[in-house]
């Protein structure tokens, strides 16, 4: 039994270790020059719909840059078998995995750079053309995900098959050039993550529910951001608006600490539920082409009240309901939705929070990099054991127990969502 794990783990490794030779040859190729102009042809070929300009070019890119690319594969996939063969010795069968794996790689670029069109149409998979059928993908390049190294940011979105690479080096979502809405960013986390989003390259946008411009101090010198103001049940009229945008982060809310009056029951529903919702669902219809399931997202503060007592209960009522409705509609949205589970910090809403709210934007941000769905800021160690628990669960249950409804105009409403216009 021991001598088959054993020979499973190294199976599995020398694949593991191929696919981060080739995702980190791919980063070289963008760092040196000499690697570069090879590397170039390879964006030279396709236009933003994936479609290539040239079938002469696209044969020279897969010599120039996918050949040198699976030679090294080889070499190095070989040098982890040696290296089997010299320690473990019963077990170099299970470490040629690797260079078989590799191999396979190798043999469809030959064929691809030969004019092969079967070849390309069955192992090119990450650059056929067409409407996107689900947003970028959080284990696994789908076409999506790799569109963006093309047409976002080929400083970002390094991997070829797992984004393992990508998640460590925190490439695997790119805030440069991004245009970012936040809700309630008259609040401590709200400037907060402001701040620390435009010194990420980012250009954002303020929504908040006060007259009053937002304002930033960078080294000692105010930067003034773009104020919208808007009000709970108005969020119809910042659709147009949303057009524009390629994250929405929802943040705003309400706390009413120990009352309990009808009135403070709808009002915490209201602004901490529904308002999140409306605008989520608003946000939804703005993505329309394949530009759009690449590119925008949505971010919600449903708060570690989902699974820990806040010691309030109609704001932990009304952030576990918003975060069931956010479990629920990510099972079909055509974005990426992720959750943000906060624990206490020091704002209006909570005056004897323990985190600061500088430190938690900080966190949510590389967590965001690192294309992480669900980003977990806490002090208390629970949360990252029984969060992830509670939304596989509720995911699961909701996935089996509820189906999105397939009537004749929302086939064609979807067809027209996930074309191209």
């Amino acid at each position: 039994m021991v001598y088959w794990i054993t020979a499973v783990g190294w199976g599995v490794g020398s694949i593991l270790w191929a696919e981060i030779v080739r995702d980190l040859y791919h980063l070289l190729s963008h760092r040196v020059p000499m690697l570069y102009r090879q590397h170039v042809w390879h964006h030279r070929v396709f236009r933003r719909d994936l479609t290539f300009a040239s079938a002469a070019i696209y044969r020279q890119a897969q010599w120039r840059n996918d050949f040198p690319e699976c030679i090294v594969m080889l070499i190095l996939s070989l040098a982890l078998w040696w290296v089997c063969f010299v320690w473990t010795p019963a077990y170099q069968w299970a470490a040629l995995a690797g260079t078989i794996y590799t191999l396979g790689f190798l043999v469809s670029c030959i064929a691809r750079g030969s004019g092969s069109e079967w070849a390309r149409e069955v192992t090119d998979v990450t650059h056929k053309p067409g409407r996107f059928l689900s947003p970028p993908a959080t284990w696994f390049v789908n076409r999506p995900y790799h569109w963006r190294h093309h047409f976002d940011d080929d400083q970002a979105y390094y991997c070829g098959t797992l984004t393992l690479v990508d998640k460590l080096m925190g490439t695997a979502l790119a805030l440069k050039g991004k245009k970012i809405a936040v809700t309630g960013a008259s609040g401590t986390l709200g400037k907060a993550l402001l701040l620390h989003l435009h010194q990420a390259g980012a250009k954002v946008f303020a929504l908040s529910s006060h007259s009053e411009s937002i304002t930033l101090t960078i080294n000692n010198e105010p930067l003034a951001i773009k104020t919208i103001t808007w009000k709970t049940g108005q969020e119809a009229e910042l659709a147009e608006f949303l057009k524009k945008i390629d994250i929405l982060i929802l943040n705003h809310g309400i706390n009413v600490h120990g009352e309990r009056t009808p009135e403070a029951i709808s009002k915490s529903y209201e602004v901490n539920t529904f308002s999140s919702w409306r605008l989520m669902e608003l946000f939804f219809t703005t993505i329309r082409t394949n530009e759009d399931i690449a590119l925008k997202e949505v971010w919600v503060n449903t708060s570690e009240a989902e699974v820990s007592p806040a010691f309030s209960p109609l704001y932990e009522l009304s952030k576990r309901a918003l975060g069931d409705l956010v479990t629920l509609r990510r099972l079909d949205a055509p974005c990426v939705v992720r959750k943000l589970i906060l624990g206490p910090f020091k704002s209006n809403l909570n005056p004897i929070g323990i985190m600061s709210g500088d430190r938690v934007a900080r966190q949510i941000i590389a967590l965001a990099k690192r294309d992480v769905r669900n980003i977990i800021v806490t002090v208390n160690p629970l949360t990252y054991l029984l969060f992830p628990i509670k939304e596989f669960c509720t995911s699961m249950y909701f996935r089996f127990f509820s189906r999105a409804e397939t009537t004749i105009t929302e086939v064609e409403a979807q067809n027209d969502l996930l074309g191209n216009r």
